[in-house]
């Protein structure tokens, strides 16, 4: 059911330069895409980005961590998906409590990943490749190890020190200013002297700032500068709907959820000064900088407040994550969100696994029906209009890992939660590059990976995948060149057609079907000139029919 293409994807092609920042930007990142018609578009709208969790991508020492350089030298497999965009989570100086995300120093390289200079050259070659090249950035809270957090301890209660983060007296009683509790279990206050608490609303390494004081904005302003300087290409903003709380600091009351826009907490109403402000300096550099906002929320109506013309050029949006296998929820996911971004003329986002939720195959039922639906979810995915991000390891097939030992076990969760939450380690596991068993070329044969990959990934790896047509790997190459190629797919619009229940159909025009068979029986396939692509296999005992698990897309 599938066109007759060839198993290897052409790279990009991308390599013609940007012109230098306006504010002193010193790479050259790849120029718009001028394939399916799609130049005259800012590149992010309809982007598809590659998440890179660089300790689990490519080790190039033998310490069985990734690091920057392992990424360079394995660039080339991302540039030959056809993506147009990595997004590189935290690799800045840090002690590592949560893996990066407690961050010491925003402005220098953590020795186990590298150097200033490796994140230097992994820039220059990914703009080389064709790859624009996306950072995070974690402004909610620092590291406990950071300059500002030790100098404030150091200078005791109700300095000036201390009014960069959120220290308060307890309730007289032993007990913490609140009830919050944190991401990572326990109460989100720990006690430093005296009745004198901070506020952590993930682990104790990493206390929440004060986004009140005006040091904690201009400070983070210069950070942003920092790195566009270098040539990134735009951020991904880590819990990007905390950084303010309610003054007060009350109490989380009855019926108040823990990502409700109208509690003590999460999405308060200054943020979006924050996004305004962080707009005009992305705007002032050329090349088409943006932000991506990690922000949950209750509906995709609340997630658009945060994507104004004004604010941020995207958020993500994990309502098609959180969806169960069912064509109704994907309907209404599809609907609500499309309805939401148009009155702000943003595009929606739409992503399926990444590093804190348990991937997909698993979620959608594992072993080969977690696959199939995996590979039919992708292609309903990629016709949708907007921007993609994946995975690192998706394009592999790669299942959660759910019996990691507890002995190996890193996330906080897994001890902050009384060893109840085993948390994110599952989906983090090396990926799998070339080999008969671990650590199948993630690191030195010799060498422990971080987390041990199952013995069982032999047939999932890069080198195995690539010489079988019908892997999963080689169909993301497929999928991702007929996209980019596709003037119908990517931005845009869709009106639904009816192929009864079960079914997720809609047209992208001109003249693409894509359709979604999440029922348990084929069903008929309506006219259509060409089958574009499949997920998988026709049924020879079912001529014309779509197989459940399985979506195609139709020339009409």
């Amino acid at each position: 059911m599938e066109l007759a293409l060839t198993g290897v994807a052409e790279g990009p092609g991308r390599a013609a330069p940007r012109q230098v920042g306006a504010e002193a930007g010193t790479d050259a990142a790849p120029a718009p895409a001028a394939s399916g018609g799609r130049a005259e578009r800012a590149w992010w709208r309809d982007a598809v980005a590659y998440q890179i969790y660089p300790r689990s991508f490519a080790d190039s020492d033998g310490d069985g961590v990734g690091d920057l350089t392992g990424i360079r030298r394995r660039l080339g497999h991302v540039a030959g998906l056809g993506v147009d965009a990595i997004w590189l989570t935290p690799f800045y100086r840090s002690p590592m409590a949560d893996h990066g995300y407690d961050v010491a120093d925003y402005r220098d390289v953590d020795p186990v990943f590298g150097t200033l200079a490796d994140v230097d050259g992994l820039i220059a070659d990914a703009h080389r490749l064709g790859l624009r090249v996306i950072v995070d950035i974690v402004p909610n809270h620092t590291s406990s190890e950071h300059p500002w957090f030790r100098a404030a301890l150091a200078a005791g209660p109700q300095s000036p020190e201390r009014e960069r983060y959120l220290f308060r007296r307890g309730r007289g009683d032993g007990s913490p200013p609140n009830n919050w509790q944190s991401r990572f279990g326990g109460p989100a206050w720990t006690r430093v002297e005296d009745d004198w608490w901070y506020l952590h609303l993930f682990a104790p390494e990493q206390p929440d700032l004060n986004w009140r004081h005006p040091e904690v904005a201009e400070e983070f302003r210069s950070v942003l500068r920092f790195w566009l300087d270098r040539g990134v290409d735009g951020f991904r903003i880590d819990v990007a709907h905390g950084l303010f709380k309610s003054e007060d600091l009350r109490d989380v009351g009855p019926g108040e959820g823990h990502h409700m826009s109208n509690g003590p907490i999460w999405s308060r109403p200054e943020v979006h000064a924050v996004y305004r402000d962080w707009r005009r300096l992305l705007d002032g550099y050329s090349g088409e900088r943006m932000a991506v906002g990690e922000v949950w929320v209750d509906d995709p109506v609340d997630l658009a407040r945060y994507i104004r013309p004004d604010e941020l050029h995207q958020a993500f949006n994990f309502a098609w994550l959180t969806a169960p296998w069912s064509a109704e929820s994907f309907h209404r996911v599809i609907t609500e969100s499309l309805a939401a971004t148009a009155p702000v003329g943003a595009t929606t986002t739409w992503v399926l696994s990444n590093h804190d939720v348990v991937r997909h195959v698993t979620r959608y039922g594992g072993g080969e029906t977690g696959v199939r639906r995996a590979r039919a979810a992708l292609l309903a995915m990629l016709a949708l209009p907007g921007a993609v991000y994946l995975y690192q390891g998706e394009e592999l097939g790669l299942p959660e890992v759910l019996d990691l030992p507890d002995e190996v076990l890193q996330d906080p969760k897994w001890e902050r939660s009384g060893r109840t939450q085993r948390g994110r380690d599952g989906c983090r596991v090396p990926i799998p590059w070339t080999g008969e068993r671990p650590p199948f070329g993630f690191t030195r044969a010799e060498a422990t990976p971080w987390l041990p990959p199952p013995a069982d990934w032999s047939g999932l790896t890069v080198a195995a995948q690539d010489a079988d047509p019908a892997s999963t790997l080689n169909l993301y190459r497929r999928a991702l060149r007929i996209r980019k190629a596709e003037p119908s797919l990517g931005d845009g619009s869709l009106s639904w057609v009816d192929l009864g229940p079960g079914v997720l159909a809609f047209a992208r025009e001109p003249g693409l079907l894509a359709v979604l068979n999440c029922g348990t029986e084929p069903v008929a396939l309506p006219p259509h000139r060409e089958v574009v692509l499949s997920s998988a296999e026709p049924d020879a005992a079912a001529p014309g029919r779509l197989p459940p698990d399985t979506a195609v897309w139709l020339r009409r």
